[in-house]
């Protein structure tokens, strides 16, 4: 048998007289909305177990039995607490999914950033090897180049064989007029010019005392024996510094080639001048 006083009956008279007292509060002063979160579901539901418990003493006293019914709107209002706490553990399961995915993203992001580094390192190296290599190629260029213009000796000042001879048989000073004998005949070195610049670099080193090296440019210039004018006296020259550096033998021996191949159209002066040397070279 169920008790007049059920537990829905005494919390309806509890909720009435709480809404006639909230009418009579409201006409003077507005409550606050209540913010339902875990704390007040927790001391409302601490609350109701001790009304319960109350209303269960009260009725063994009494000695009438109590039917305690479960309010349908606290029944609803758990299950949504549940429902939240349902979301709430899955939202936690899922942040720490997202704070695993961030960890082995961020071990990912280092892990690059460490074969980042390696790599830009070792693109230095690779910068520096090529700059080198580039360096090395472009001091080689400018070695070759070099190498080629020596070979090819110094500038013609005018292009002209004849006119580089004449220009440097105008040079006075005796160092500058070799060097420039010296372009003549590495410029020109096939050319009556070229020839001519090496018997004049004789008379030069000649002019120093040095019998020895005068001889040497007297013997290049005549290399195949040339009928050019000046061949029968760069001869006598040949032949006058070989006597003078005590080579009898080789001084006839010039003083021969001479005789057959320049006397006939020399001047009466070199002819002179052959007969004294080959009486100095005791020629036969």
């Amino acid at each position: 048998m169920k008790s007049p006083f059920s537990f829905r009956n005494i919390a309806l008279a509890v909720v009435g007289c709480g809404l006639i007292g909230g009418a009579v509060i409201a006409q003077t002063q507005p409550l606050p909305a209540i913010q339902w979160d875990v704390r007040r579901l927790d001391t409302l539901d601490r609350n109701v177990r001790r009304l319960e418990r109350a209303l269960i003493q009260r009725n063994n006293q009494v000695g009438e039995p109590l039917l305690v019914e479960s309010d349908p709107e606290l029944i609803a209002l758990q299950g949504r607490v549940s429902q939240m706490d349902r979301r709430l553990q899955d939202m936690e399961a899922t942040v720490q999914r997202v704070n695993g995915d961030i960890e082995r993203l961020t071990f990912q992001l280092d892990e690059s950033d460490r074969d980042n580094a390696a790599l830009r390192s070792r693109l230095n190296d690779a910068d520096a090897r090529v700059e080198r290599i580039e360096s090395a190629a472009e001091d080689a260029a400018r070695a070759a180049a070099a190498a080629e213009e020596a070979a090819r000796g110094p500038r013609s000042p005018t292009g002209d064989a004849v006119s580089d001879l004449a220009a440097a048989r105008a040079v006075t000073d005796p160092a500058a007029s070799r060097a420039a004998l010296e372009a003549v005949a590495t410029n020109w070195p096939d050319t009556p010019s070229g020839k001519e610049a090496v018997w004049r670099i004789g008379d030069i080193i000649r002019a120093t005392g040095d019998q020895a090296g005068a001889v040497q440019q007297y013997a290049t210039a005549l290399s195949g024996w040339p009928t050019l004018p000046w061949a029968g006296e760069v001869t006598l020259k040949l032949a006058r510094g070989l006597e003078a550096t005590n080579r009898d033998a080789q001084a006839c021996a010039a003083l021969g080639e001479y005789v057959r191949r320049y006397q006939a159209t020399s001047t009466p002066a070199l002819r002179a001048i052959a007969t004294d040397t080959r009486t100095r070279a005791g020629c036969r």
